[in-house]
């Protein structure tokens, strides 16, 4: 017997099902905090991982990022893409404008609507896997459904060794 999902992983299953959408939420005993400790969970490659981010921007709006996990964000580029200003965001702020703890900010369900940006990267793997509300849950899906589910943006927002 499968054991029940969490409350926050729930809530999240819930979403995806409303919405229409097939995936299925998944809950590790171990953490899925790190994008190293996810792919290690799964069996995946960091890189398909996406990280959820979020920034504040000079107005205080909230921004999420969703970067690959083998990736860095470069925050002068997010600037660039949104034409304003971000600075890290700290916990009690994340958790007000998504609902969620970080470490565990999926792509949808938030408490606000919140723009958001895909890194670039993600966009030429075959699947990813998402955080699904908790530290250890998340859910695989293609990089064409995550730009359809959050109307995200793709931007080249990946540091780049020169």
């Amino acid at each position: 017997m499968t054991k029940p999902l969490s409350g926050a992983a729930q809530r999240i299953q819930d979403v995806l099902a409303a919405r229409g959408l097939p995936h299925q939420v998944i809950e590790f005993t171990q953490t899925t905090r790190s994008a190293a400790d996810a792919a290690a969970a799964i069996g995946c490659t960091v890189a398909q991982i996406a990280k959820s981010i979020v920034f504040k921007t000079s107005s205080s709006a909230p921004v999420l990022v969703i970067a690959s996990g083998s990736n860095r964000v470069d925050e002068a580029k997010v600037a660039a893409a949104i034409g304003e200003p971000i600075g890290k965001a700290d916990a009690d702020f994340v958790r007000a404008a998504t609902g969620f703890a970080i470490g565990g900010v999926p792509p949808l369900g938030h408490a606000q609507p919140l723009r958001t940006l895909i890194d670039r990267d993600l966009l030429a793997l075959p699947t990813i896997w998402a955080a699904a509300g908790t530290p250890n849950a998340v859910f695989q899906l293609t990089p064409e459904e995550l730009v359809g589910m959050t109307g995200g943006q793709a931007a080249d927002i990946a540091q780049r060794r020169s």
